[in-house]
């Protein structure tokens, strides 16, 4: 073993004696493990919600999203289905329309309400919110009205319900604001109220999210008087994470001034970026804890140095060169974040394994939300990061310290403990 390891880890902690700088080592270890570990764990508890939030948005939300660059709607849906269709990674590619209209319902009082109805295929199950009652059909039957499928909460405050085996679907009625401008330019037009039958409800936590409602694609189009037109193009992908690449593929494809292509970050980028600014808001906060414990270490090596002094300059003496008188502080630093960093990486992901696993941190006013206890995500770069910044700083604690022992002489070191 290299001697200069050897005298370090000596001067680290002997086993002999247990001196006041040894106490004070101690305590700034303690410090660098407390910072690795709390940093571990709300990284982890950071990294939860943000994978809950983002599963929760994506669940109506696509992973890329093309959509016309001007205020017309796209007309050749069906070619560029088959192109977008055609790239890697992409599975499913389901063409929509969006816009507002008016809620019209008989004797509530949520009738008259503006509401974001978005028309797809009645097949395209893959995009249907989580269901709560009914099921996500949008499809024609003989004799009845196209389906519709709402927010239990505005169903609810609107008394409607679905179809079942002992009750009658409840019907409404969406006015669009080209029903409104034929309305008032021509005089003997039909009626304007396009009529749909509740087929299901659904429930999203997002309090924007209740006004949404959801139609079939044919009929989408008749409400709003499109001809055939879509507002954009949907897809979903294997992988979450090959957005961006997707979305590349497409730019490259697609007219600039025709198209504009969207990822899932891109439909929800203020939140995602405000969940990312709080996460690492709080890990500045908390890597005060290691700042800290590197200036006591700072302290403590320098007590270490002022009180070996006589050993460093025999050292010198024999033939230890300054480099090397300084590479033994450094290792005393090292050891130190080794230490600390490990037992904090230890203790952290072994709590943050202990929340994911069983739970045992519940949220306050769980029914309330949608899980019920602290989310954990761990990520591997995360962990890196904390390791080596924990270790880094560290070792740059003991630069100081290693340079002071270093330009110690020998001669002086034998008169001052003379």
């Amino acid at each position: 073993m290299d001697y200069r390891f050897q005298i370090a880890r000596r001067y680290l902690a002997s086993r002999r004696e247990v001196s006041l700088i040894s106490i004070i080592t101690g305590i700034s270890m303690t410090g660098v493990t407390l910072g690795v570990a709390a940093l571990i764990v709300v990284l982890s508890v950071m990294n939860g919600f943000y994978d809950f939030v983002r599963d929760l948005l994506v669940s109506v939300d696509p992973h890329v999203r093309v959509v016309s660059a001007g205020e017309r709607g796209i007309t050749n849906a069906d070619s560029l289905r088959r192109m977008a269709r055609s790239l890697d990674h992409v599975t499913t590619a389901a063409p929509y329309v969006e816009g507002k209209a008016l809620f019209v319902h008989q004797g509530s009082a949520e009738s008259n309400r503006i509401v974001q109805v978005r028309g797809v295929e009645p097949e395209a199950a893959g995009l249907a919110p989580p269901m709560v009652m009914g099921a996500f059909d949008l499809g024609r039957r003989p004799d009845r009205p196209p389906g519709l499928v709402m927010d239990r909460a505005l169903a609810r405050r609107a008394g409607l319900v679905p179809g079942g085996e002992q009750r009658t679907a409840s019907t409404v009625g969406l006015l669009s604001a080209p029903a409104i401008e034929r309305t008032l330019t021509q005089v003997f037009s039909g009626p304007p109220v396009h009529r749909f039958e509740v087929r299901g409800l659904y429930e999203m936590q997002a309090p924007t999210d209740q006004q949404r409602v959801f139609v079939g694609l044919e009929a989408a189009q008749r409400l709003f008087r499109t001809q055939g037109q879509v507002t954009g193009l949907d897809l979903r992908l294997d992988n979450l994470e090959r957005a961006g690449a997707v979305k590349t593929q497409l730019q490259r494809r697609l007219d600039p001034e025709r198209y504009t292509v969207h990822t899932w970050y891109d439909l929800q980028q203020s939140l995602y970026d405000v969940m990312r600014l709080e996460k690492w808001g709080a890990s500045l906060i908390l890597g005060l804890i290691i700042i800290v414990a590197a200036f006591n270490i700072v302290g403590s090596l320098t007590m270490v140095v002022i009180e070996k002094r006589r050993d460093v300059g025999a050292l010198q003496a024999m033939g230890a060169s300054k480099a090397d008188i300084r590479r033994i502080f450094l290792l005393e630093g090292a050891l130190v974040g080794t230490v600390g960093t490990g037992l904090g990486l230890v203790l952290g992901l072994g709590l943050a394994l202990v929340q994911k696993y069983f739970e045992v941190v519940p949220m306050a006013q769980a029914e309330s939300f949608l899980i019920s206890a602290y989310p954990v995500s761990i990520r591997p770069l995360d962990v890196v990061l904390v390791a080596a910044i924990s270790f880094g700083l560290c070792v740059l604690a003991s630069v100081y310290p290693a340079r002071r022992a270093a330009a110690i002489e020998p001669a002086q070191a034998v008169q001052l403990d003379a």
